[in-house]
């Protein structure tokens, strides 16, 4: 349920541009983690050890809060050339507006910086994909000890 609010909020945020799976598990991923984007507010969620597999994890949650959306008839799906784009209906707005915690506050207003400094035309997300792995993987190598560091004689 989590995810699917996210998604909502995204979708919402970036209305009336539709946004398929791959954008939406980007941006869920960058709005939880929006401090490590340049000038990017202050992170919700903390780093988490897994890395890549976050990704994969995330894609499923995301595919099944969508589909919640679409049955709560909070988003819907059209199917195009380049496959299935999703967007917030008419009532996702006022659902939103019901929901008065202070975590949804926040990921608006992370979602609407998303939407206004990443959301353009030109932006491609398989980049953003591309610079989460990378940053990961160096984390990766630079946590990973060296054979024979720290070993005793």
């Amino acid at each position: 349920m989590e995810v699917g609010i996210r998604a909502l909020v995204l979708l919402a945020e970036t209305c009336p541009r539709r946004l398929d799976v791959a954008q939406l598990v980007y941006l869920d991923h960058a709005m939880l983690h929006s401090g490590d984007l340049e000038g990017g507010p202050a992170s919700l969620h903390p780093d988490l050890p897994a890395g890549p597999g976050e990704l994969g994890m995330r894609r499923h949650l995301v595919e099944q809060g969508l589909v919640v959306l679409m049955r709560a008839g909070l988003a819907d799906m059209t199917a195009t050339e380049d496959g299935f784009l999703y967007g917030a209906t008419e009532e996702a707005g006022s659902f939103l507006h019901v929901l008065e915690s202070p975590y949804v506050r926040q990921l608006t207003e992370r979602a609407s910086w998303l939407a206004s400094t990443y959301m353009h035309e030109e932006s491609d997300v398989r980049d953003g994909m591309k610079q989460i792995t990378q940053r990961w993987s160096g984390r990766i190598k630079a946590d990973t000890p060296r054979p024979g560091a720290g070993d005793a004689l």
